[in-house]
């Protein structure tokens, strides 16, 4: 479900669900049944019929004959094979030749055996013909950068499960244990505008700097932003730059400092990128790396990217428009802890036995 105000608009996986629903399994969500059912709960509820004889036929079904014979729950899922899981989960968007589909990994477009991933913060009601067109054109193919001078092999960019990515095609006649070489892209590229340049540079990932202490020691990309790592010991990177800049003599410096605790000590990491004016407060905006990746910030208020945003890619009304969200989203509340369970054995008798 999406959330918006105080209204829930249904999911992709709704429309899926309910159209399965009434194409397999009509009489149950008929309204006359769920009448018949609340009718039948009230009078088992006062005694006046017996639940398990209600159960049995709604389970089993009615053993007459004729029209007034009813298949139970039993038969209706038993046999599933003519339940096309395609069609129930299609949906023509109209007005178009664009076809919505629900699959395993969420709902996509497809046209002429074209497919594109719906981002997950695009409800059914704001995906109108022109969004389609919109992520359509938005590169999601594989895009050739080029050939690697030193080896020969094709540098494609991809956009991957995820997230985007480089790759190396290998060559027909490459062993069957060869593996390509592949890199994320950093939080600064994307699909759009990486070269090949920038492609060959991730592909020296990760960068083997030398030996401190009798230990390698490599600069690398990691979930939480870029990092230093000397066996099993490591240190957080200011910049994605220092990736390709950083040298043995600064690692040296680095290690030889504290592993700082949760929030960093040191000087802020500069922005990723400048935005501009919020058009709703007039403070300016701009794109940091936080500890869960890129959020937009003016300030006061933080609002990660969502799936589907690249940092590069960004608009001023995007960044504004994910900033007033966040100002109105409902705060968040803490989950209460579970009450601790007494010890096998130890009761509140025993506890007053030894007092």
């Amino acid at each position: 479900m999406f959330k918006r105000g105080t209204a829930l608009i249904p999911s992709f996986l709704a429309f899926a669900v309910v159209t399965l629903l009434e194409g397999h399994f009509g009489q149950l969500v008929d309204y006359e049944f769920t009448a018949r059912m609340e009718d039948v709960l009230d009078e088992i509820a006062r005694g006046e019929a017996e639940r398990v004889p209600w159960l049995r036929r709604f389970y089993f079904g009615s053993d007459g004959d004729g029209a007034g014979q009813e298949r139970g729950l039993k038969s209706l899922v038993g046999d599933i094979s003519d339940i096309d899981a395609r069609e129930v989960s299609s949906f023509p968007l109209a007005g178009t030749d664009i076809v919505v589909r629900v699959g395993r990994y969420g709902p996509y477009l497809e046209r002429d055996a074209q497919r594109v991933n719906v981002p997950e913060d695009i409800a059914p009601d704001e995906l109108t013909p022109e969004k389609a067109e919109e992520l359509f054109n938005k590169p999601n193919g594989d895009v050739v950068l080029g050939p690697d001078p030193q080896t020969g092999h094709v540098i494609v960019a991809k956009a991957g499960r995820f997230g985007p990515y480089v790759t190396e095609q290998l060559p027909d006649d490459a062993p069957a244990k060869a593996k390509p070489r592949s890199a994320s892209l950093l939080n600064s590229m994307s699909l759009d505008t990486v070269t090949l340049e920038d492609a060959l540079r991730l592909l020296t990932l990760p960068r083997v700097l030398g030996e401190l202490d009798g230990e390698q020691v490599t600069v690398q990309n990691g979930r939480y932003g870029p990092y230093a790592k000397k066996g099993s010991d490591s240190r957080s990177l200011e910049s994605e730059a220092q990736l390709f800049t950083l040298t043995l003599t600064e690692a040296k410096e680095l290690f030889s400092q504290p592993k700082a605790r949760g929030r960093r000590t040191g000087a802020a990491a500069p922005p990723l990128r400048e935005l501009g004016e919020d058009p709703a407060t007039g403070k300016p905006m701009v794109i940091k790396e936080g500890r869960f990746g890129p959020y937009v910030t003016d300030g006061e208020t933080n609002a990660s990217l969502r799936k589907g945003d690249e940092v590069g890619s960004v608009t001023v009304v995007r960044a504004a428009e994910l900033l007033a969200d966040r100002r109105t989203a409902p705060p968040a509340t803490r989950r209460r802890a579970a009450p601790t369970r007494r010890k096998s054995g130890t009761t509140a008798r025993s506890a007053s036995k030894k007092s």
